[in-house]
């Protein structure tokens, strides 16, 4: 998703790499994100399930970390950072958030949005126009997609399909073998659209999406693209540890439990959760 203009100066002074294509978006997505927050608002007000995330442990989490997708899968979670040149793949232990291993991705891509199926990692990049696949064992790429428009969160269903966000108000329907589009589904709370979705968590209860710049998350309904609850996350990283981070991003169901792990970009801490009313 859009790098905020105040991080990419800092990005390009310390590291002398060229993001491009900022101002556009970081002029758009402070309206955007209003929007949705009202939209969201709104929607509670007129009877969507308000949440809270009740804190219940912490995890650390590397402060250098863009995140952009976070999947717990087979005792291993799986973090994609972004940033062109700085982008990695890695493994994580998730009782903990010690790094395993970790793999940059090829010729400076931006990584973005991961889901994992079988033994293949799929990831998105943000503007780049492929998506990668990743042998899972070697932790290395093995495959190219074209991908259209720009690339953000990823997640799969229980049977194998794959969900996208673009940092829109609709969630593509993908295959989970090549990608391939297969639909897509308008996202809606109480009929008014809800843009900038991002980092995405597919579950049986539906998919959940962080809002770009917001502290808001939605549980959306895959088939109507309707929202059926919404998380209020304001607060869970206290004024203290704000300094040096950005935006909420990144959820992760934490299988055989109703909790979920929370962290953002550049955070100090990965959260453990359960949302309440």
């Amino acid at each position: 998703m859009p790098v905020p203009v105040t991080r990419a100066l800092v990005i390009v002074l310390l590291s002398g790499l060229l993001v491009t294509g900022l101002s556009d978006c970081a002029s758009a997505a402070p309206a955007q994100a209003a929007a949705s927050s009202a939209a969201i608002t709104a929607g509670v007000a007129d009877g969507v399930p308000r949440l809270r995330p009740v804190v219940l442990g912490t995890l650390a989490h590397d402060t250098s970390a863009w995140t952009e997708g976070l999947e717990i899968d087979n005792g291993t979670l799986y973090e994609s950072t972004g940033l062109a040149g700085r982008s990695q793949l890695r493994e994580l232990d998730p009782g903990t958030g010690r790094l395993r291993r970790a793999s940059p991705l090829p010729d400076g891509l931006y990584g973005e949005g991961l889901t994992v199926l079988g033994d293949r990692i799929w990831q998105l990049t943000w503007q780049d126009g492929v998506a990668l696949g990743w042998d899972r064992n070697t932790l290395t790429p093995t495959r190219r997609v074209p991908w259209t428009g720009e690339g953000w969160g990823l997640c799969h269903t229980a049977d194998g399909r794959v969900i996208a966000s673009d940092g829109s108000d609709r969630l593509r329907v993908l295959s989970g073998t090549d990608l391939a589009p297969l639909g897509s589904v308008a996202v809606r709370i109480a009929g008014r659209p809800v843009a900038g979705l991002n980092e995405l968590e597919c579950t049986p209860s539906g998919v959940w999406a962080n809002v770009y710049q917001t502290d808001w998350l939605v549980r959306i309904d895959p088939g109507s693209g309707a929202v059926t609850a919404a998380v209020d996350a304001a607060g869970l990283l206290t004024a203290d540890l704000r300094a040096g981070t950005d935006v909420l991003n990144g959820i992760a169901a934490i299988p055989g439990t109703d909790q979920f792990l929370l962290t953002g970009k550049f955070w100090p801490t990965m959260f453990r959760v359960r949302f309440v009313s």
